[in-house]
């Protein structure tokens, strides 16, 4: 997989790019005028603080809000989404801090949940759910064993395997993540690290919504910051440092050594 920071280099066509996107609520500027782009196999991060607009930004890609003005290109086509089926029909998947996910089912069934596998008969058939649940599991972490119990019993990095596995089976090729790591400890965060590692290997490209610096340093390749509605702007996490990131979240400017 070529390397993001050289696709970006030779000026290769974004896998999206949201340009001038800008939505209001009751004639507040919720998100204005903010563009951004993800290349193939890269994680952009989006910052700010509660309210900075990167979540609406981000819904508007995925379908849950309709944007008033901007363009979305995928692959350098324009596309209209207005609606989350129009955004899985462009192969985008989100996986909210809350993983939608059902607590009183297994793996299998989360996975497939709304697009079951059936029988011949129109049965669900559950062993072949469950077959492809262990194969691509097997992929992504292998040392999942609890295909057979409620998610609800499941640790917080594992729920998070069940969520990313049923957007990669589904052919995700943009996924938006919100807050991965949040709540989780040491030993899960890790293990959500290494399934985005995995994730950008196989050239899904992730737009990363977080409020914690250090996640982004460790788990992305660029960070948009955005405050107010607006963006501060996108850095290179190899040229910043945490104040670097911190010092745009809350003074809202570019640090001079990014600001070319």
């Amino acid at each position: 997989m070529t390397d993001p920071k050289e696709l970006r280099a030779q000026g290769a066509t974004p896998l999206v790019e949201m340009e001038d996107i800008s939505i209001s609520f009751g004639g507040i500027k919720a998100v204005d005028g903010v563009s951004v782009d993800l290349h193939p196999g890269e994680v952009v991060g989006l910052l700010g603080h509660n309210g900075a607009g990167k979540s609406t930004l981000i819904k508007v890609l995925s379908g849950a809000y309709q944007m008033d003005a901007g363009e979305i290109r995928i692959n350098g086509n324009k596309v209209e989404i207005t609606n989350p089926r129009d955004a899985r029909s462009h192969n985008i998947e989100t996986i909210y801090q809350t993983l939608a996910l059902a607590d009183n089912l297994d793996a299998a069934s989360n996975l497939f949940l709304g697009r079951e596998l059936v029988t011949p008969m129109g049965l669900v058939n559950d062993a072949a759910m469950e077959a492809e649940c262990r194969k691509i599991m097997g992929r992504l972490n292998p040392n999942f064993r609890k295909f057979n119990v409620p998610v609800s019993a499941l640790s917080g990095g594992q729920r998070q395997s069940v969520a990313i596995a049923r957007a990669v089976y589904f052919n995700a090729k943009i996924l938006i993540m919100d807050e991965p790591t949040a709540a989780l400890g040491p030993h899960e965060t890790q293990m959500v690290a290494e399934l985005i590692q995995q994730l950008k290997a196989a050239g899904i490209g992730i737009f990363l919504i977080d409020h914690d610096v250090h996640a982004v340093m460790e788990l992305c390749d660029r960070a948009s910051v955005m405050k107010n509605g607006q963006l501060v702007g996108t850095v290179d996490i190899d040229d910043v440092t945490d104040d670097d990131l911190l010092s745009m979240i809350i003074l809202g400017k570019k640090p001079e050594k990014a600001a070319a």
